[in-house]
């Protein structure tokens, strides 16, 4: 099958077969599978144009929305989050666009950038798994265990309460305004600056704009290492920024498309398409058998793969 804006043929069941096998790793080991599709794109099946970025992003339009729908429907959206999240990502996204098409349109500058990405996320993955193997990690796991006692505890109050007409929300707002976002999830209390959630989510927003992914496998991290957010209370806020953001993105690489007539800048939405399909269903079998597999054996798994393609990716930019 001829895919007439990425300029490749292709047969049409191996992107959505793809996609599907790597979402279906990536979503165990609690990351996106955008940032690893782009290398499989370019690498793999030729497809080098600056229109491979928003594709991917296409890629996230499509494969995201069931996962935003499961934290709506459980209440565990963040909203004055999520809100500040993309407020702060948009204009960013807008940006690396730009500078996606104007300043790296070609695939050698492209991949140094993209190596970049993509060595911080695998290094920042490793160090995670450094930190576990040391013993580092006790008082996360303290954590995790005392959030989940919090939610045991919320869940049989919420159930007393719906018994006399009331309903108790996962999410209460405390606070939302230009300079604080307090809240309280599943009765722990949060405390959070509000221009330096803007701050790092229009910087993201860059990065994120120019690859392709949206940003959130990069702002979570940030959250959780600069302002003591846990990932539980990030991951809905980040996938929602993520989804409007990649919509924003599409949108702008479209409507700037025809004043770059010699260059391929729009999505192309069919590949695009049959990438999300894959990662849809990817990504709700990964959920489904993430108990099975252990997540470090992943990590490990995507973290060396990362690394790889990085150093890779550098030295064809010299090369």
């Amino acid at each position: 099958m001829l895919f007439e804006v990425a300029g490749i043929e292709v047969q049409p069941w191996v992107p959505p077969l793809v996609s599907l096998v790597i979402s279906f790793f990536t979503s165990m080991g609690g990351v996106s599978g955008a940032f690893l599709l782009l290398p499989f794109q370019m690498s793999v099946l030729g497809y080098v144009n600056p229109s491979v970025s928003s594709t991917n992003q296409f890629y996230n339009i499509v494969a995201i929305p069931s996962g935003v729908w499961r934290f709506i429907r459980e209440g565990r959206m963040v909203w004055p989050l999520t809100w500040v999240v993309i407020v702060g990502t948009l204009p960013g996204v807008l940006i690396g666009a730009i500078v996606r098409v104007q300043y790296l349109p070609d695939a050698k500058s492209f991949k140094l950038f993209m190596a970049c990405v993509l060595l911080y996320i695998g290094a920042r993955m490793t160090l995670d798994l450094l930190k576990q193997l040391r013993g580092q990690t006790g008082g996360a796991k303290a954590a995790e265990q005392r959030f989940q006692e919090q939610v045991a505890r919320f869940r049989e109050l919420a159930k007393a309460r719906e018994a006399s007409g009331e309903k108790l929300a996962a999410v209460r707002v405390l606070r939302f305004n230009s300079t604080r976002i307090a809240y309280e999830f599943y009765g722990e209390t949060y405390d959070v600056p509000t221009w330096g959630i803007l701050g790092l989510s229009f910087i993201v927003g860059i990065i994120g704009g120019t690859y392709g992914i949206g940003g959130g496998a990069i702002i979570a991290p940030f959250f959780v290492s600069f302002f003591g957010l846990p990932v539980y209370t990030v991951a809905g806020a980040a996938l929602m920024g993520t989804f409007i953001t990649s919509v924003a993105g599409v949108a702008f690489y479209q409507a700037i498309a025809p004043f770059y007539p010699t260059m391929s800048v729009a999505p192309d939405w069919t590949l695009g398409f049959l990438f999300g399909i894959g990662g849809m269903v990817g990504m709700y079998l990964g959920a489904r058998c993430q108990k099975f597999v252990p997540a470090r054996y992943i990590k490990w798994m995507l973290s060396g793969l990362l690394v790889f393609l990085a150093v890779k990716y550098v030295l064809d930019s010299l090369a």
